[in-house]
């Protein structure tokens, strides 16, 4: 077994046990209570574990939400494919809507400079990399910022994406399930990401393989929700078909 498929395989057991032990998880699989450390390691940094004395627990059931630093320094490589892959979901002109988040930055970053579109942010981070773009009409929505995120929530944020109506929005993800759809750890955020779908004609989900399975306090969509989920080549394939045979359709960079 190659250390990424002993990764999910432990991350798929701590999902469904609630918690997993070091000693039981290098019997399970048949190697040094070391390698399975430097797996639970990886598992943390990748934001979908929490170490604890002994073990780890799936981020989900303890409600912890990695700041942005934190998450925009795990699997670069995948969020920069990602975030390529969508660039062909850009439209040649018009508005679109990017979602506040670690691969809709990477995304912001390869935005076309050649094309005259507005783009709707409710990041201050994204807004302030786009705002200095003569091609770009970039529309900040207001409101509270949540510290763990840098996302604008509430009220002000809410309010315009009611009268906004866009081509494309491009949004992220804490957890994609099919039981439970799209989720995300704080309601206020979930709301914001709701009025966004709501706002656009068509919905493009970017999220790197960890977010498969993943479930989360709040539900902002459906799958149906969905025109496109873009992941990466990691995502393990018995999700990606649960979530295809929902009628999604998935594309992996």
């Amino acid at each position: 077994m190659y250390a990424e498929e002993r990764q999910q395989a432990i991350l798929r057991i701590a999902r469904d046990q609630g918690r997993v032990e070091v000693a039981g998880l290098a019997d399970e699989l048949n190697v040094t209570s070391e390698t399975i450390r430097r797996d639970l390691t990886t598992l943390e940094r990748a934001g979908v574990l929490r170490r604890v004395h002994g073990g780890a627990i799936p981020v989900e059931r303890i409600g912890f939400e990695p700041a942005l630093a934190a998450r925009d320094a795990v699997l670069v490589e995948e969020k920069e494919r990602i975030a390529k892959l969508a660039l062909a979901e850009v439209p040649e002109e018009g508005a679109l809507i990017l979602d506040a988040g670690t691969t809709t930055i990477k995304l912001a970053h390869l935005l076309p400079t050649d094309r005259e579109l507005t783009v709707v942010v409710n990041s201050p981070v994204i807004a302030t990399m786009l705002g200095t773009r003569t091609n770009l009409n970039v529309l900040l929505l207001g409101g509270r910022v949540r510290g763990k995120t840098l996302a604008t929530v509430d009220d002000w944020s809410l309010r315009p994406l009611a009268d906004l109506y866009v081509d494309v929005a491009f949004l992220g993800t804490n957890g994609i399930s099919v039981e439970r759809g799209l989720t995300t750890p704080d309601p206020a955020e979930a709301a914001v990401k709701r009025a966004m779908i709501r706002a656009a004609r068509r919905t493009v989900l970017l999220a790197d393989h960890t977010k498969l399975g993943n479930d989360y306090l709040a539900r902002f969509g459906e799958l149906t929700d969905l025109d496109l989920f873009i992941t990466d080549t990691r995502a393990d394939n018995d999700l990606v078909g649960d979530i295809e045979g929902a009628g999604v359709r998935v594309a992996r960079a």
